[in-house]
């Protein structure tokens, strides 16, 4: 799918920051309910399954992944402890492989540490707080652990708030959520919006003061899903200087039929239109859906989107904001030395 802009495009990526808010990879380096053992990868070798491994990253000169630690919904709660230790020991066994490769963040000397030597950063996070299992020791162990963003649900209910499942309810926040959304503010943990419910979402905006992110979500106004964010919830992610990044999952971008990365420049223009080119980046859920926009089918292929993104009149210093910069700004906010 190589139009006019390709070359172009590459160009922009070697020169960029690119950075990816949310994958799921993690979840395929070992065996699990949704992983049979056939489709176990390996970060460092190329595969014709999936989406992100390191050879794939390095063809889009891709230079920092947020890795999702996502617990399957058969461990929680009681062995949501077990089983995200387990999928951070298989990733921390990859990262010692790939060390010539990838390097963990900690602090952005890590991410300006991993551009210098040409390798990849890793972001660790959490994908619902099920693992903290009612314990703010544990929230303060996985932050020592390297996890450095936290969405406090997944669809579901627990013991912080209500996922997007929950929205009948119009639950919000709980007591405990309160305490651990304060306490992660203290740890310089970034809050991630992406799976709450909206009375979560409000709830939370209502007394956070650090930048918060929807890592992968889109926008309703356009494919109306409870996953996707209302007009008012983006602005309210803008005001608090935080960033949305675009998911790459066709039923969160079309109602309907096949998606194109036409469909993915269509959720990029209505933030932009709506609160301006700071404030959206790339979310992807690449390894965290099961099909992806025609063009777009895996980590390679995003010069394909910035392809596009230059053919309808987005300039290049527009899209490096898009590819990277609008996240690194958060960052640096939360994560400078």
């Amino acid at each position: 799918m190589v139009n006019k802009y390709y070359e172009e495009a590459l160009e922009i990526h070697k020169e960029s920051t690119i950075v990816l808010m949310h994958c799921d990879t993690i979840l395929y380096l070992t065996e699990g309910p949704i992983v049979p053992k056939n489709k176990v990868r390996k970060l460092g070798i190329r595969s014709t399954h999936g989406h992100v491994d390191i050879p794939r990253l390095l063809d889009a000169f891709v230079n920092c992944v947020f890795f999702s630690i996502y617990v399957e919904s058969v461990f929680k709660p009681e062995r949501a402890l077990r089983r995200a230790l387990i999928l951070l020991e298989r990733f921390f066994e990859e990262a010692d492989e790939n060390s010539d490769k990838l390097v963990l963040f900690r602090s952005m000397k890590d991410l300006y540490k991993a551009i210098s030597q040409n390798k990849i950063c890793t972001v660790l996070s959490l994908e619902g707080a099920e693992p903290i299992q009612e314990s703010i020791f544990l929230l303060r162990i996985f932050h020592r652990l390297g996890i450095r963003s936290i969405a406090l649900t997944w669809n579901e209910r627990n013991m912080l708030a209500d996922g997007v499942w929950e929205q009948r309810t119009h639950g919000g926040l709980t007591r405990r959520g309160v305490e651990y959304v304060k306490e992660m503010e203290k740890l310089r943990i970034l809050i991630d919006v992406s799976h709450l419910s909206d009375a979560s979402f409000w709830d939370l905006i209502d007394i956070v003061h650090s930048p918060i992110i929807a890592s992968h979500s889109n926008c309703r106004a356009i494919c109306n899903v409870p996953r996707n964010l209302t007009d008012e919830q983006i602005e309210a992610i803008a005001k608090k200087g935080g960033v949305i990044g675009i998911n790459f999952a066709p039923n969160f971008l079309v109602s309907k039929g096949k998606a194109s990365i036409d469909d993915v420049v269509k959720h990029i223009n209505h933030i932009v239109d709506l609160v301006g080119i700071d404030y959206v980046g790339l979310g992807t859920d690449f390894d965290g859906i099961s099909s992806t926009p025609v063009g777009l089918e895996d980590v390679s292929k995003l010069p394909n989107l910035t392809s596009k993104l230059l053919e309808v009149g987005y300039s290049e210093k527009e899209i490096k904001k898009i590819l990277g910069e609008n996240i690194l700004r958060v960052m640096k906010k939360l994560w400078i030395d």
